[in-house]
């Protein structure tokens, strides 16, 4: 992994996910190294890694609490945030920078809510924090149940079964929770549905949107009936029926 440290001139970045006001990316480029990740675009923003492959790099962005700071200091109003859009805010980078820690530290002395999503179980590290925060939600992404998907499509990521018990160490704490099943690969959905509602306030549920990106690793692994819109219809409708209420569509 190259890991660069950089600087930045912004930190919030306003948000075109519905319901998202701002988000903030500690990192560019991500260590978890999803084969199916959407964020690829983001190489041709970087200054060190144009032709580098995601997954093998990370630029950490330095002094970015103290821009965040700068930044809702000039606020008129509080918001919220969300911890990330383009990388993974507790990536195996985050253990040794705090980046996030600091940006949450920030955005609890300025009254903003927060919300994170994640795939790692370090996000348990700044329960401290998390406890204290009258507006904060944090979700695990948890897009198939079978370990062995995860190891071929998220390599660098953390467990599955981490992550659930990730949830539910969140929930006992008193903290609010979501699971975010997508992008939705080879899985099991009656198991996977098992597994997230107990220890997820809420479910969002997601297609594979980028399938030509994986197309031939699938069909490699035998997975190809995946790919299909039958396959994404047939699973987000058991998703759903288990889940119930607590489950939307995106």
């Amino acid at each position: 992994m190259d890991v660069q440290e950089i600087t930045t001139r912004t930190a919030l970045v306003r948000s075109r996910i519905p319901g998202v006001e701002f988000v903030i990316n500690p990192y560019l480029g991500c260590g978890h190294g999803c084969r199916y990740c959407y964020a690829v675009f983001m190489t041709k923003y970087s200054r060190h890694h144009v032709r580098s492959a995601w997954g093998q790099f990370v630029e950490v962005k330095t002094n970015i609490a103290a821009v965040l700071r700068d930044e809702l200091r000039r606020k008129r109003k509080t918001g919220t945030a969300m911890l990330s859009s383009v990388c993974d805010p507790y990536q195996p980078a985050e253990r040794r920078y705090k980046l996030t820690r600091r940006c949450l530290e920030a955005l609890r002395d300025f009254n903003w809510g927060i919300e994170i999503l994640t795939r790692s179980p370090l996000v348990l590290r700044d329960l401290d924090i998390l406890k204290t925060l009258p507006r904060v939600s944090v979700g695990l992404t948890i897009p198939t149940d079978d370990d062995r998907v995860r190891r071929v499509t998220e390599p660098g990521a953390p467990p599955i079964g981490s992550r659930i018990v990730t949830l539910r160490r969140l929930k006992e704490a008193g903290v609010a929770t979501w699971a975010f099943i997508g992008p939705m690969l080879p899985m099991n959905p009656e198991r996977l549905a098992e597994l997230v509602a107990p220890v997820a306030d809420e479910v969002m549920i997601d297609a594979l949107n980028y399938r030509g990106q994986v197309a031939g690793l699938f069909r490699q692994q035998g997975w190809a009936y995946a790919l299909t819109n039958e396959y994404a219809q047939r699973t987000r409708r058991v998703l759903m029926g288990r889940l119930g209420r607590k489950a939307s569509s995106v």
